[in-house]
């Protein structure tokens, strides 16, 4: 893992693999992005590349600055980044602080589709979290919660639904919306396009109508979708879930303790670089490819890897983990240290 430092700005970018033909991942800002936390999230992205056998580098780059100084800062970002952007050494996803109108400049730079990049990516990264769990234990007549609102988490709602399951709680830092006979997905996507972070509470009519945010642990489902933040879901909360499957809908949403009492329980922990590999298959799919084309490949190529990784006596964490490093040992002397989990 190399560190690269600006010189313009308070930023970094945190680049894990030498020799890869390009590397990718999230650029955040914040008043203080901590690098461990890049580190680890340029890992889930290297890994992502690898169980997709693409010999390129995960990367997350953090800019550092308080509110007010944030436009000027993430201006001098993108002008310094051009550089690493042309040359492949690092291409920027918009992430926490971030959008997509800030990387702009940034584009025609980019050798990935970009027209697939923002929107489009992050609903594919519902596709995929879908598909992950639909392969893991079947949607089909199941209920499912989602910890953590957000584009990817509306696409996901409707996704479960199209594959016969139901959504019965979504919670955002508001608070948690809950329905046991579902939740009605069409009316949630349109309420994040219409609020965005404020779509509970529109939903629900008022904050009031909301419970706890922690109150989702407690919605008995049988998929528990969670990813608003990185370890989000530790061994105390990982203790009380009764579900059958646990799948991420954000980075590195489960802490290694969390995996350990999944696995005693039988809950099958589904790794993040897979379920959330639908981003990296729309950012690199073929411009003459249809969304429904693209839309097709990720749930394919996601159910391939769940069912592979499902074979392993010791678990689809591990075994997807098993089959991303088989990859990485064809191109790389030796392996990185440490698997792609929350600190």
């Amino acid at each position: 893992m190399r560190l690269h430092k600006f010189s313009d700005v308070d930023a970094f970018v945190a680049l894990d693999l030498a020799g890869a033909e390009a590397a990718s991942g999230p650029v955040r800002w914040a008043r203080k992005i901590l690098q461990g936390g890049a580190k680890d999230l340029a890992r889930s992205q290297t890994y992502t590349y690898a169980a997709l056998q693409m010999r390129r580098s995960g990367a997350s780059a953090g800019i550092n600055a308080e509110a007010p100084g944030r436009g000027e800062a993430v201006a001098a970002f993108v002008a310094e980044a051009a550089a690493l952007v042309a040359d492949g050494t690092y291409l920027p996803d918009a992430a926490k602080g971030v959008g997509e109108g800030d990387l702009a400049p940034l584009r025609d730079g980019d050798a990935r589709n970009v027209s697939r990049l923002g929107d489009f990516a992050a609903a594919c990264d519902g596709v995929s979290a879908a598909a992950a769990a639909d392969a893991a234990v079947g949607l089909q007549g199941a209920t499912a919660v989602i910890e953590g609102l957000s584009a990817t988490g509306a696409a996901l709602a409707s996704e479960v639904a199209a594959r016969g399951g139901r959504v019965v709680a979504v919670s955002s830092a508001q608070g948690c919306l809950s329905g046991s006979s579902g939740l009605d997905a069409a009316a949630m996507a349109q309420a994040w396009d219409d609020h965005g972070d404020e779509a509970l509470s529109a939903l629900a009519g008022s904050d009031d109508d909301l419970d706890e945010p922690a109150a989702l642990w407690d919605k008995g489902a049988d998929v528990v979708f969670a990813g608003s933040r990185m370890g989000v879901v530790h061994h105390g909360v990982a203790e009380g879930l009764e579900c059958r499957a646990l799948v991420p809908c954000g980075r590195l949403a489960y802490t290694s303790k969390a995996l350990a009492v999944c696995r005693r329980k039988g809950i099958a922990a589904i790794p993040d670089f897979v379920a959330l590999a639908g981003s990296t298959l729309a950012a690199w799919s073929n411009s003459d490819a249809g969304d429904d084309d693209v839309r097709g490949e990720v749930t394919r190529s996601v159910t391939a890897l769940i069912d592979e990784a499902l074979t392993s006596d010791d678990g689809p964490f591990l075994g997807a983990c098993y089959a991303a490093e088989a990859f990485l040992s064809t191109w790389q002397d030796e392996l990185p240290f440490g698997r792609p989990l929350a600190s």
